[in-house]
């Protein structure tokens, strides 16, 4: 496990790091990859089985939990805006010398790694997206499970009680990740997802220039503005067999998009 603190009170982010190539090993290796996980997750255990999958093991890894999640701290004076995720972020990946990084972010950690790309470019040399959230959540779902369910909440009404909704809403297995979030950066981090940023991810997505690509369960159908998102240039790759969580539902065929993905801006030259 590696450590660096993030912001200006020493909070410090995490991550697991799974030994490879990488570029603090010296001039001429290919970039690392980061994996980035989504609200109430952690990176170690989402993305560990994939990124030791026979495509894509031996490259430099890191499993980053973000500020507020899993192993990192959990300030309760940190705002938990994406644009403040991915400053965070940056901060831990400039320290863990992995500029230049293939990133791979699922659902908020999609969104957070779009805007990482836009606000930190040196840091992104391409991104591939698991199902993220692209666009504001314009209303409140009902309370409990995902960003708009516990968003409804007050923060002081969460705080004060009302996160066991959500714990009884969301189930065992995704409790046994949540639980090791700060209730803070949990209902922030909700809230922020749920309005989204200005421009919003979608916008900042179709504005970036490294190779981009998009996956998705096959089950849910087309994904909602693909039309534009293909014309801008973003791969667009339906998974069979999974839902949400796609590198856990479909371990191979994940390992299967990814490194084609990866594999086609190596092949092109980035």
């Amino acid at each position: 496990m590696r450590s660096a603190p993030v912001t200006p009170n020493g909070d410090v982010i995490r991550w697991v790091e799974l030994p490879g190539t990488g570029p603090t090993q010296g001039p001429g290796q290919r970039p690392a990859r980061v994996y980035v996980h989504g609200l109430g997750v952690s990176s170690p255990a989402y993305f560990t089985e994939a990124a030791l999958h026979p495509l894509l093991a031996g490259r430099r890894s890191l499993l980053v939990d973000l500020l507020g999640f899993g192993l990192s701290d959990r300030p309760t004076d940190f705002d938990y805006t994406l644009e403040s995720h991915a400053d965070a972020l940056a901060e831990a990946l400039t320290a863990g010398g992995a500029e230049g990084a293939e990133v791979i972010g699922h659902s908020m950690g999609g969104s957070i790694a779009v805007v990482l790309a836009a606000r930190h470019p040196h840091l992104v040399s391409e991104l591939v997206l698991v199902d993220a959230n692209l666009d504001p959540i314009p209303e409140p779902g009902p309370p409990g499970a995902g960003s708009s369910g516990i968003a409804s909440f007050t923060e002081e009404s969460f705080l004060a009680g009302d996160w066991e909704q959500v714990r009884a809403a969301v189930g065992a297995p995704w409790w046994s990740t949540m639980r090791l979030a700060g209730l803070e950066a949990l209902h922030r981090s909700a809230v922020h997802l749920t309005r989204a940023t200005v421009p919003t991810m979608r916008e900042l997505l179709l504005d970036l220039k490294i190779p981009r690509t998009f996956l998705y369960p096959a089950a849910d159908g087309t994904f909602p503005g693909t039309a534009g998102l293909l014309e801008a240039g973003v791969r667009m790759v339906p998974i069979p067999d999974c839902g949400h969580n796609i590198m856990l539902d479909n371990p191979d065929a994940f390992a299967r998009a990814v490194s084609d993905a990866l594999g086609r801006a190596e092949q092109e030259g980035r």
